[in-house]
């Protein structure tokens, strides 16, 4: 099942202001790779979507902004490792879609993420 293959994805997470692939986020995402072959093979029709997302510092607009570039920046890495460019599709949620809402930097930092999920 598809939800069972996205669930095993890891995140790849971000520093504050910033849209550069931190190492821990190269690792994650070419942990993934192996399960992205997998979903492209299994279901043949199936879009990714790669969703940037910030926390709940600065203005809605700016979060827009910083998530389209921290999606960007994942999508790029997994083209680079072998995922087919036309199967990625990126969106950027700003701050509006938090993992964490308590307000502190452990929690701002579960926030400040690329995700993967997939689009019919």
């Amino acid at each position: 099942m598809l939800a069972d293959y996205l669930n095993k994805l890891l995140d790849a997470y971000f520093d504050y202001d910033k849209a550069d692939l931190r190492s821990d986020a190269r690792t994650a995402l070419n942990n993934n790779s192996s399960e992205l072959r997998s979903l492209l093979k299994e279901f043949p029709n199936t879009k990714f979507v790669v969703e940037g997302n910030c926390d709940e510092r600065g203005s809605a607009e700016y979060n827009l902004a910083l998530g389209d570039r921290r999606a960007k920046a994942a999508q790029e890495f997994l083209v680079q490792i072998g995922v087919p460019a036309e199967r990625l599709a990126i969106i950027s949620y700003g701050q509006e879609r938090p993992v964490c809402t308590d307000h502190d930097e452990n929690c701002w930092q579960k926030n400040r993420r690329a995700h993967l999920s997939a689009s019919n």
